[in-house]
Order: structure tokens, then C-alpha cells, then sequence
């Protein structure tokens, strides 16, 4: 017979009995439930929280065994938010999930004022727009990870740049009707350039795969460790949210944890990050003219 007490039993020590009640009693909104952001709900779910907002539409596939929390063979071909449900109440029957599909988006309005903060799993560049422009409105705190090769995680506070200004994205000042396709990819390229300015993720990557990742022509690559990881990562910045513990490292910068030296990777300041930004401009701008090249042998 289920029971909450024994089921967090193990927890206390770790946290108190007030702080447990505290994480039985918030409320998280993830959009975005199969790489990181299931490995974030299932760490959230086994710490006792029983109150989640999930949105996804995707559903699982064989690609996604490499990585995903709830992926296996006999989930093929279902419905990963639904999915994800019902996993979470064979953990504890008294979860209590609000499935959100495609239209979670539009639902922002409706969606933020009823829960505590956001965990983003979401890997669409324009939604994660959206997202941290409602979250802002609404005094809602978002956390959320890099496209890097190193697991990473950073916290964007109410009160904080938003990562469109952080990673200097063409969007800036844009309506959200009025952002292009052209825009969203500059974005995604932007955030790899921060990425490759602010860490050793450089080291860490084919960079072949990177190209064709900044280009379009490939999904964002994954591995389990790094997934895994960095969704632990999340996870533990949610429960600093949670029972407002301080926050040391990771603030809407980021923070890099890099498994292969096991060191902790920070930010440049402004002076260095401009001067590395600039080399890893001409780097990336090197690798995708050498992509369009390629392209042109094999279409000629």
C-alpha cells in the first residue's frame, strides 16, 4: 500500500520534513517531457513532488532509446506526454498531471499563472521564445539548458536579460509574428556560438555533426550521460527553487560541468567572452562555408 511518509522517508536528512511538504506541494510547468526534461519529472517525481504541467506532442521512436527517461520498446509509437503520465503515477498514485499538446503556447497565459516555475525541455527555438517572454510577465522563474556537448543548466529569474539579449539573438525587439525562419536559425546559431565562446563543448564534439547541426541539416545531438546530467542539474535547480535555497552558479549565464576534466566551467567576463566570441564567429562561419562547399560537389 502506497504511503507518502514512507515513500519520502529516505529523503529526510537530505532535506526536512517542512522542506518535504514543500516540494509535495509545487506546482511545475515542463514543456518538453522526453530528454532532459523526463529525466528532470522522474528526479522531481521520486523527490515527492505531485504537481505537474507537461506539454509535449512528439512520440516516442527508436532514436530516442539512446536517452529518454521513459523511451523503451514498448512505448514505440505512443504518445510521449501521455506516456510519461502514466509512468509518473506508478511512482506515486497521487500525482496529479495536466497534459498539455501543441497548443501550450497559446495556452501561456493561462498556463504560468497557475504554477510556481518552469522547467524547459522544450528544443524548439521560437516556443522557448515565447516561453521566456510570458515567463518574465508573469514573475516566473525558468530553467533551462544549452544545445552543448557538456551537461550544463542555467535559471533565468523574473528579473533577469532573457537569453535573446544573453546570446545577442536577431529577435530581439521583434514581435513574435515577425520572427522568420531566417531569424530562428541565426538564434540557433547563436546559442551554439555562446555555447562554443563560454565552455570546452569544442573539444568535446565532431565538428562535421556541429555544422550540420548549426545548418539545419541534422537534430540536436544527445548522448545519455550528458542528458541524464544535465537533467539531474535541472532537477537540483528546481528544488533550489523550490525551498528558496541560494543559488551559486547557475544564473542566467549558465554553468558548464565538464564530466571528461571534472571541472566546473563559467562564463568569461565581458572583455574575454568579446574577444573569444570573435574567433569562434570566424570558426563557425569557416565550417558552415566548408559545409556549402560540400553541398555544391554533391549537387553539381
Amino acid at each position: 500500500m502506497f504511503d507518502y511518509d514512507s515513500f519520502t522517508s529516505r529523503n529526510i536528512g537530505f532535506i526536512t520534513p517542512d522542506e518535504q511538504l514543500s516540494l509535495k506541494k509545487a506546482k511545475v510547468f515542463i514543456p518538453g517531457v522526453g530528454g532532459m526534461g523526463g529525466v528532470a519529472i522522474t528526479c522531481l517525481a521520486r523527490a515527492g513532488v505531485e504537481n505537474f504541467t507537461i506539454a509535449d506532442f512528439d512520440e516516442f521512436e527508436v532514436s530516442n532509446l539512446n536517452r529518454q527517461a521513459f523511451a523503451t520498446l514498448n512505448s514505440l509509437g505512443k504518445d510521449k506526454a501521455k506516456t510519461t503520465s502514466e509512468n509518473l503515477k506508478l511512482i506515486n498514485p497521487n500525482i496529479q498531471v495536466q497534459i498539455k499538446g501543441k497548443e501550450w503556447v497559446e495556452e501561456l497565459d493561462h498556463i504560468l499563472p497557475n504554477i510556481n516555475f518552469v522547467i524547459n525541455g522544450c528544443d524548439d527555438t521560437l516556443a522557448t521564445i515565447q516561453l521566456m517572454r510570458a515567463a518574465k510577465k508573469y514573475n516566473i522563474t525558468v530553467i533551462d539548458a544549452f544545445a552543448s556537448t557538456l551537461p550544463n543548466v542555467y535559471v533565468v529569474k523574473p528579473g533577469d536579460p532573457r537569453p535573446e539579449k544573453t546570446f545577442n539573438f536577431p529577435s530581439q525587439n521583434k514581435d513574435i509574428q515577425n520572427i522568420n525562419s531566417d531569424d530562428v536559425q541565426l538564434c540557433a546559431q547563436k546559442e551554439v556560438e555562446y555555447v562554443l565562446t563560454h565552455s570546452n563543448t569544442a573539444k568535446h564534439v565532431v565538428l562535421e555533426v556541429a555544422a550540420e547541426m548549426v545548418t539545419g541539416e541534422r537534430s540536436r545531438i544527445s548522448f545519455s550521460p550528458m542528458v541524464w546530467m544535465t537533467g539531474c542539474l535541472m532537477a537540483y535547480e528546481a528544488v533550489k527553487v523550490i525551498l528558496k535555497k541560494p543559488n551559486q552558479l547557475a544564473d542566467y549565464r549558465g554553468v558548464f560541468i565538464n564530466p571528461w576534466t571534472f571541472k566546473v566551467e563559467r562564463p568569461h567576463c565581458f572583455i574575454v567572452g568579446k574577444i573569444k566570441s570573435y574567433f569562434v564567429r570566424r570558426f563557425i562561419n569557416g565550417l558552415l562555408k566548408d559545409k556549402s562547399l560540400d553541398l555544391r560537389k554533391i549537387n553539381a
